[in-house]
């Protein structure tokens, strides 16, 4: 006999509520599976009550309390058990202690798998020599070195199929062929950013942005198609980037101390930071940092919605102040390479700020101070983003079509879609008119967009301009 419909819905919403109750550090299983109780218990009365089964459960939760309320509860309850796990894990069962062994053992080794990737070229001649410039190779296949495995590290990690596995594959076999296979103008060198090819330079910085889609989809897994996967993608790649500063920052002075005692005792290890330390440190950091997000989410979830609550309104003010200044002076926006390089990295974190912002809001919140703001970021961030497409149109008009333009053209284009709907849509909530999950939908469904266009980048502006 089959299960109804409406059953299966609210095991499924049940089966969430837990999965984000598990991923609270001051909350242990056994805690989960007392409150997965208590939830059960109500649903059913409230059933017997007349309750549709998912007004019961919307019902229940709002009884046994938030999820935030409940971890801050079990912190104070448990306040030594939180401060063991900042530290390390305490599984309760000899499966959990084998679990947590092997994702570490996994993780770090994939870490040296990323740093040898690093060092391989070395075996075909292409050496890093610190009194030499950068090979332009290395510049071109920084992503290749690392994605691939820390996309095998989620296909392990979520039980991926094979088939699948090798799909997720393709899109890193496609890019080596792609940027090593094409007769780029001065491609064995990549110096500064006004000599050798820009179609080649551009190729190297959107394909990350390319390629962190396939890593999206290997993270989320099955649950890509949905808006809470998407989201949860987002939200891992702000903790992974805090998460890696704070390891580079902690490297830094730990090279800082190397080289001083050293050179105390008369040895130079500046070949070997250069040459081996920072560039496979900075590779296989990549895959630390991603592992301790996995095993430490819930501690830095409370960092990244304090750091966008810091920094939104900082942005916000600059950029008013940028738009106040441009119409106080009449001056417009100069639309070199490196000051449109600048500006759309400052538009990027702003739209950063946002999404963080989104992902840590509860949709069923009422509306604070703190979305007006948001608001007032977006909408300064769109103006901003108007002022600059406008330029490079102007330019573009003037002087012809470059590959920096036409690129530029098009990712402050995307960006101006992205801020306008998201606006729109934001004062629709503000007014009391639509709903904040629209508001999530639209940012987790605008993703693939991005890398969409990067990949546009690196596969048809090579060829399309020459390969300058």
């Amino acid at each position: 006999m089959s299960t109804p419909d409406h059953l299966l819905a609210v095991e499924e919403h049940i089966d969430q509520w837990r999965s984000y109750l598990r991923r609270r550090q001051a909350i242990q299983p056994v805690d989960v599976a007392e409150l997965e109780d208590h939830l059960r218990e109500q649903i059913t009365t409230l059933s017997a009550a007349g309750l549709a089964p998912d007004e019961a459960f919307l019902v229940a939760v709002k009884r046994i309390g938030s999820l935030d309320a409940l971890s801050r509860e079990f912190a104070r309850e448990h306040s030594e058990r939180l401060w063991k796990q900042l530290v390390v894990s305490a599984p309760e069962t000899g499966e959990a202690v084998s679990r947590v062994r092997t994702d570490a053992i996994v993780a770090f080794a994939l870490a040296i798998v990323a740093a040898a990737l690093v060092k391989l070229p070395a075996l075909f001649g292409i050496h890093l020599d610190p009194d030499q410039e950068l090979p332009a190779f290395y510049f071109r296949n920084a992503s290749l070195f690392v994605f691939p495995p820390l996309t095998g590290y989620f296909v392990w990690k979520r039980g991926t199929s094979p088939t699948r596995g090798l799909w997720l594959a393709l899109p890193f076999i496609t890019a080596a062929f792609v940027v090593n296979l094409f007769p780029f103008h001065n491609a064995n060198h990549f110096a500064d950013f006004p000599r050798g090819s820009d179609t080649q330079i551009l190729a190297a910085l959107h394909l990350p942005i390319a390629l962190w889609l396939a890593v999206g989809l290997a993270y989320a897994a099955r649950r890509w198609s949905q808006v809470a996967g998407r989201m949860d993608f987002i939200r891992f790649t702000g903790e992974l980037a805090i998460y890696y500063v704070l390891i580079a920052m902690g490297g830094g002075v730990l090279s800082a101390f190397m080289a001083l005692i050293f050179q105390s005792i008369g040895i130079n290890i500046m070949p070997f930071f250069a040459t081996w330390l920072l560039p496979c440190g900075a590779a296989g950091a990549v895959l630390v940092a991603s592992w301790l997000v996995e095993a430490k989410q819930s501690v830095i979830e409370n960092m990244a919605p304090v750091l966008t609550r810091l920094f939104t309104p900082l942005f916000t003010a600059v950029l008013v102040a940028f738009l106040v200044a441009m119409l106080w002076t009449g001056r417009g926006v100069d639309v070199a390479r490196e000051v449109l390089i600048a500006f759309d990295l400052l538009l990027v974190v702003v739209l950063g700020l946002h999404l963080y912002s989104i992902s840590a809001r509860d949709p069923r919140a009422p509306v604070d101070v703190f979305d007006m703001l948001q608001v007032a970021l977006v909408v300064s961030a769109l103006a901003a983003d108007a002022v600059a497409l406008w330029a490079i149109a102007a330019r573009i008009s003037e002087l012809g079509f470059t590959p920096n333009r036409v690129a530029a053209l098009g990712e402050n284009a995307i960006l101006l879609v992205n801020l306008a709907w998201s606006a729109r849509l934001y004062v629709r909530v503000l007014r009391g008119r639509g709903a904040f999950d629209r508001v999530e939908k639209w940012q987790t469904d605008y993703l693939p967009v991005y890398a969409v266009w990067a990949a546009i980048v690196v596969i048809v502006f090579p060829p399309m301009f020459g390969f300058l």
